[in-house]
């Protein structure tokens, strides 16, 4: 399987949490960096967070910075999205990516088919 598979998605109130799973063949795994988008209803797809190949960088959007951290286990081929403190406007598709480290979308190669986030106010 070369696509990602994403995890974790759910039904939150606001204030809450949820932690995202991204797993990936070891193939296509390691080496890369794995980042998380996001999509709502009816706007763009956004950038939300990247961490490089050996985690050893990170970059988070503005809006979810100091809400949101991203890690990685390369032991386990799988990257996580801790998202905490949840509002509505998170509210979207996740979905994770694994290509060149960056916020833009058409430096990945493998993207995964998206779970979905919704919180409630």
């Amino acid at each position: 399987q070369v696509q990602p598979v994403e995890s974790g998605g759910g039904l939150v109130q606001a204030g809450g949490s949820l932690r995202l799973s991204c797993a990936a063949s070891a193939s296509i795994f390691s080496g890369n960096a794995v980042g998380w988008f996001r999509q709502a209803p009816g706007k763009e797809r956004e950038f939300v967070a990247v961490i490089s190949w050996n985690g050893a960088y990170t970059n988070l959007a503005a809006s979810v910075k100091g809400r949101f951290t991203i890690s990685r286990d390369n032991a386990k081929n799988t990257v996580y999205l801790q998202m905490n403190s949840l509002k509505p406007e998170d509210t979207a598709v996740y979905s994770c990516a694994l290509g060149r480290y960056g916020s833009n979308p058409l430096g990945y190669d493998y993207w995964g088919q998206g779970t979905q986030v919704a919180v409630s106010s």
